[in-house]
C-alpha cells in the first residue's frame, strides 16, 4: 500500500468487517469518538457500516436505529453540484477543495476535535462511480492531518487494480493511515484487510480485534496467487486501457444520445449516468432499468448504481480479452438503441 512507514495488516472476511475494524482501531488509537463519512458513500451492511452508507433503498430501509457519532459531509459529486465552472464542462477547480468551505462544513456538523477518523471511497462505487477531484482529496487529507483525524481510504471497490493503479490512492498522490481492502484481494474468495500504521493497529489491547475466519489459510493462499498474477500479467495497466476501451465508446454514445449525461471513472471503473434532459439533468432511473432489462434479454448482465439509481457501471473482469469485451459494449449499445430509439408501449 502508498507509504514507506511501518504498517500492520488485520485480515477479516468481508469488506463491512474491515470498515468496522478499521473505525474501532481509529477509535482505539485517538480516544475519540466521532467518525465523518461523505454522501453517495456506500461501506457495507452491518450496523456500523450502514451509519456510514448514504443510500435508504435497499441498503438502509427499515434496519434501523445505526450506530451513533456518524457525520456525514458532502462529496464533490461535480456533475450535480451548481457551482463553479467544473460544473458546466469539466473544466476549472472543485468548487469545494476551500479549506473556509470545510471550515464551514464542519462548524455546521461537528467538532474536528473530537473526530477519529474520516472514511472515503476515492470513486464512489455504489454511488455512481464518482471520482473525486484531486484538489479535494488533497485538502481534506490536509484538514484532517491539521485537527489530528485519520484518513480511512475505502478501497474495497477500487484496490487491486480496478482504477488502473494498484490503488486509487495512487491516482491521488495519498498515503491514507489506514485502507480498507477487500472484494478482488482473493479474487472471490472471503478475505478482506484493514493495513495501515503500525502505530495505529497497535494501539488496541490484545484480544480486542479477533474474528473465527479471518485470514484463513485458503482464502491467503488465493490472494497470494493474486498478487502474482497481478504482478506477471500486469494487470493495472490492462485495467487502464480496458477503461479506454468503454470511456471511447460512452463517449461516442454520448454524441448521439442525449439521455447520456455524463461518463465518468478511473481505469476499468467507468459508468455512465443517465438523465431525461441534459439542461436539468433529471436522473432517469426508468431509462436506466429498461436498458438493464434489454441488456439482459440479449445475455448481458449489467449493474446500476448511484444514490438515484441512473448510473451503468462496468466492472467487468480485469483479464477481460479485448473481443470478449468489445462484444460486451456490442450488446449494450444495442441495448441502448433498442430503450431510447423504440420508446416504451404506453
Amino acid at each position: 500500500t502508498p507509504g514507506d512507514h511501518p504498517k500492520r495488516t488485520f485480515f477479516l472476511n468481508s469488506g463491512a468487517e474491515a470498515v468496522e475494524n478499521a473505525i474501532k482501531v481509529a477509535r482505539s488509537f485517538t480516544g475519540r469518538q466521532a467518525v465523518v463519512c461523505l454522501e453517495h458513500g456506500f461501506h457495507g451492511r452491518t450496523n456500523l457500516a450502514l451509519a456510514l452508507t448514504s443510500k435508504v433503498l435497499p441498503y438502509k430501509k427499515g434496519f434501523g436505529p445505526f450506530a451513533p457519532e456518524v457525520y456525514r459531509i458532502p462529496f464533490p459529486y461535480c456533475y450535480r453540484c451548481g457551482e463553479g465552472s467544473k460544473r458546466a464542462g469539466g473544466e476549472g477547480g472543485c468548487c469545494m477543495a476551500s479549506r473556509e468551505r470545510l471550515e464551514q462544513i464542519f462548524a455546521g456538523t461537528v467538532d474536528p476535535d473530537s473526530v477519529a477518523a474520516i472514511i472515503m471511497e476515492l470513486e464512489l462505487g455504489e454511488g455512481g462511480f464518482v471520482p473525486a477531484p484531486k484538489e479535494y482529496v488533497a485538502e481534506l487529507a490536509r484538514f484532517a492531518r491539521e485537527h489530528g483525524i485519520l484518513f480511512i481510504a475505502d478501497e474495497i471497490q477500487t484496490g487491486f487494480g480496478r482504477t488502473g493503479k494498484l490503488f486509487a490512492s495512487e491516482h491521488y498522490g495519498l498515503v491514507p493511515d489506514i485502507i480498507t481492502t477487500a472484494k478482488s484481494l482473493a479474487g472471490g474468495l472471503p478475505l478482506a484487510a484493514v493495513t495501515g500504521r503500525a502505530d495505529v493497529l497497535d494501539a488496541a489491547q490484545v484480544g480486542g480485534l479477533g474474528g473465527t475466519y479471518g485470514g484463513n489459510p485458503l482464502a491467503c493462499a488465493a490472494a497470494l496467487a493474486v498478487l502474482d498474477v497481478m504482478e506477471a500479467e500486469h494487470i493495472p495497466a490492462r485495467a487502464a486501457r480496458m477503461g479506454e476501451r468503454v470511456r471511447a465508446r460512452f463517449c461516442e454514445w454520448a454524441t448521439r444520445y442525449d439521455c447520456i449525461g455524463d461518463v465518468r471513472g478511473l481505469g476499468a471503473m467507468i459508468g455512465m449516468e443517465l438523465v431525461a434532459d441534459r439542461a436539468t439533468r433529471a436522473p432517469e432511473k426508468a431509462l436506466t432499468q429498461r436498458l438493464l432489462a434489454a441488456a439482459l434479454e440479449r445475455g448481458l448482465i449489467l449493474l446500476s448504481a448511484g444514490t438515484f439509481g441512473n448510473t451503468v457501471r462496468v466492472l467487468a473482469p480485469l483479464t477481460t480479452p479485448d473481443e470478449i469485451l468489445d462484444e460486451g459494449l456490442d450488446v449494450m449499445e444495442q441495448a441502448l438503441d433498442a430503450v431510447v430509439l423504440i420508446p416504451p408501449f404506453r
